[in-house]
């Protein structure tokens, strides 16, 4: 709770992951990928209620087992490919309509730390904004991106005028890492999206903002946990 304000965290783990097969359930260091998410959220002092969404039995018993409540099984039609990724949030808010604010903390960002989640509550609240989510800097310039068109030439997806030739001299941009969306429950369901007009950004560092979709990535979050 916040400011008399109670607060929802929802964990979205589907069974179907095509890229890693069983991914949410993949050891990382030992741990099943989406303890990490729980252990961090557990931890919070505005979390009231953490629960974990999905269609799978193996899931929704390691979850339980690390101490997340599973209190429903999420229906298949909402667990496909082509699932849009707020359609499990806004069924889960509808099971549990009591809450003021609701945190979407998906398995794939098993670095982001209780820190990263409170920060993003607080900052929602203090601003008295509809929502919050995380970014982090971006490592290349949207300038320096292209598209390939139809005949195979590269397009850049901006204009061209004053093309920064070093990284230093382009402005500083940020894109979403995937760790923590914040709302409200009302514009939440309102705008059934996290990414709103006034929405903030929570800022946190590279080293915290792997969102895990490719072995590599899963990799790489190994060695960033090696050096800690």
């Amino acid at each position: 709770m916040i400011n008399g304000k109670k607060v929802l965290a929802i964990i979205p783990a589907r069974g179907g992951s095509k890229g890693i097969p069983k991914k949410n359930l993949k050891l990382l260091k030992g741990k099943p990928l989406i303890a990490w998410t729980i252990d961090e959220a557990k931890q919070s002092q505005y979390i009231d209620k953490l629960i974990v969404s999905s269609d799978d039995d193996e899931i929704i018993k390691v979850s339980k087992e690390w101490g997340a409540d599973v209190p429903f099984k999420r229906p298949p039609q909402l667990a496909q490919d082509d699932t849009p990724g707020i359609a499990p949030v806004l069924h889960a808010v509808e099971q549990f309509p009591d809450y003021d604010y609701v945190v979407l903390l998906q398995p794939t960002s098993p670095l982001r730390i209780v820190e990263d989640i409170d920060g993003a509550i607080a900052l929602c609240e203090a601003r008295e904004v509809n929502s919050c989510v995380s970014v982090t800097q971006s490592s290349t310039p949207p300038q320096w991106m292209y598209e390939i068109d139809e005949n195979g030439f590269m397009k850049s997806i901006l204009p061209q005028m004053n093309l920064p030739y070093q990284r230093q001299k382009a402005p500083t941009t940020y894109e979403l890492n995937g760790a923590v969306y914040v709302a409200t429950k009302k514009s939440l369901i309102l705008k059934k999206a996290f990414l709103q007009e006034g929405t903030l950004p929570y800022i946190m560092p590279q080293n915290r903002s792997v969102d895990i979709d490719t072995y590599e990535d899963f990799i790489y979050c190994q060695v960033l946990l090696e050096h800690q």
